[in-house]
């Protein structure tokens, strides 16, 4: 039973239980508050009783006194017994009424032979009759004690009574709080259940759907600064899971391109790799003066291939840095680096004026010089890929605030607004319609990027005054 009880107690909601238990508190209040006033009051009206019955045997004792017996001044349903004591043992004087005695005196005789041995006042309570009475004895003159008693049930009433209003008005009490707290604490509640309600919203998402969002929030106020406490952290915590998947949907999204780029990618040559060694062997057999051509394609075919793996290969090491650390760092003067990339650009580019600012003192850095040459090459090189020849190209360094920044700027006609979020981004080209022969793949910006993170550093594309530029700060 008591099992069964606690089970059904478990399946009430949370306002229910707090309201039950909060009735059952009150009620153990009411119960020690009523019990309280109730003896109070009993007690009261006994002290009240008490006095009433001394101050009646002081006017009885000068009736005694001057009558020898009790005559008038008597209360209704009150017993009156007068005893002479002068050897020590009570013995009763003839009543004025036999109605001032009880049936059985014996009670009212000892109480009498009490107050010859103690010399003061009794009071005692004694059943009379079948009811209960209250006795007192008292010396009206040496050898004569008077016990009068009066009746009880007149205060059992009053404390009936009492009891009654105390069970009634408790009664409706408890019924009121129960009732009225338990909306209070539902009201009070309401914010749980809207989160709640939200965590089950939550639930019946599909979370492993790529595009999956959590557009659900806890918004309902109210509750006391506990539950807005839980409201806030509840919603922070939904908040950072919705970014949580939404950056896992990203990461899924650039993978899944990452994976096509690169299998589109390596496609390409590929192909023509196999396409060459067909035409080398159809010559090897037919056209022996076509070996050498086609060899040479093949070779450079391969080349590419081989350089497309070796910046994925870098890119992939790069990405799990804190396992594998692909840098070689070494003290290396940045001038010295700057003005060597500078050279091979001139060389290589002899169609695009190169302007060069390093200062005439040698910047000393850590860092790895052949990496951040790749990233200096990276940029010159798509400076001129991607500007007509005669456009002008420069090349500064400047150390400042516990940096080093290079710029490298050029006069072209820029980056398309549509395509400056995305310059970064793997396999990407801001020139769709550029071969990859001449466009590259994809990668220099992000393996430059990459190498820049790589050292601590940042590369940022910037527009000043018409020159596109990009800027590789290193920390110093």
């Amino acid at each position: 039973m008591i099992g069964r009880l606690r089970r059904t107690y478990g399946r009430l909601r949370l306002g229910t239980r707090l309201a039950l238990g909060l009735g059952a508190l009150s009620l153990v209040v009411f119960a020690v508050v009523g019990t309280a006033l109730t003896a109070y009051m009993r007690d009261y009206l006994s002290d009240q009783l008490d006095a009433q019955l001394g101050l009646a045997q002081v006017a009885q004792s000068k009736s005694i006194a001057q009558q020898g017996t009790l005559q008038g001044k008597k209360y209704y349903r009150w017993y009156y017994a007068v005893y002479d004591v002068s050897d020590g043992t009570p013995v009763l004087r003839k009543p004025e009424e036999t109605s001032d005695l009880p049936g059985d005196i014996a009670g009212l005789t000892a109480l009498a032979k009490a107050q010859v041995v103690t010399g003061a006042e009794v009071l005692r309570t004694e059943h009379l009759a079948g009811q209960e009475y209250r006795l007192r004895a008292c010396e009206v003159e040496p050898g004569v004690v008077l016990v009068s008693g009066a009746p009880m049930d007149d205060i059992d009433n009053t404390v009936r009574r009492l009891v009654t209003v105390q069970v009634i008005a408790f009664g409706l009490a408890l019924l009121a709080l129960v009732v009225f707290g338990r909306r209070m604490l539902r009201r009070g509640l309401t914010p749980l259940s809207d989160m709640a309600h939200t965590a089950h919203g939550i639930a019946s998402h599909d979370l492993t759907d790529p595009a999956a969002r959590l557009p659900l929030r806890a918004d309902r106020k109210g509750g006391g600064p506990e539950v807005e406490e839980l409201r806030t952290a509840f919603n922070t915590m939904l908040e950072h899971i919705d970014d949580s998947l939404a950056v896992r949907a990203g990461a899924e999204q650039r993978l899944r391109r990452f994976v096509a780029d690169a299998s589109h990618e390596l496609r390409t040559p590929l192909m023509s790799v196999r396409g060459y060694a067909d035409l080398f062997q159809y010559a090897a057999a037919n056209e022996p003066a076509e070996r050498d051509r086609h060899l040479v394609r093949l070779r450079a075919e391969a080349a590419r291939m081989g350089v497309l793996l070796d910046d994925l290969l870098l890119l992939a090491r790069l990405d799990a840095a804190e396992v594998e650390a692909p840098l070689r760092c070494a003290d290396t003067d940045l001038t010295e680096l700057v003005r060597e990339a500078a050279d091979a650009f001139r060389a290589a580019r002899p169609g695009h004026p190169l302007t060069v600012d390093t200062g005439t003192e040698p910047l000393r850095l850590r860092l790895d010089p052949v990496r951040i040459r790749q990233v200096l090459d990276n940029l010159l090189t798509n400076a001129a890929v991607h500007t007509p020849p005669g456009t002008k190209v420069s090349v500064t360094l400047t150390a400042d605030a516990g940096e080093a920044c290079v710029r490298v700027a050029d006069a072209g006609p820029g980056i398309p607004a549509a395509d400056r979020g995305r310059v970064f981004d793997r396999f990407y080209r801001v020139d769709k319609a550029r071969s990859r022969d001449h466009g590259g793949s994809g990668l220099g910006l992000s393996v430059a990027q990459a190498l820049v993170e790589a050292h601590g550093g940042r590369l940022v594309w910037e527009r000043e005054d018409g020159m596109t530029v990009f800027a590789v700060r290193l920390p110093a």
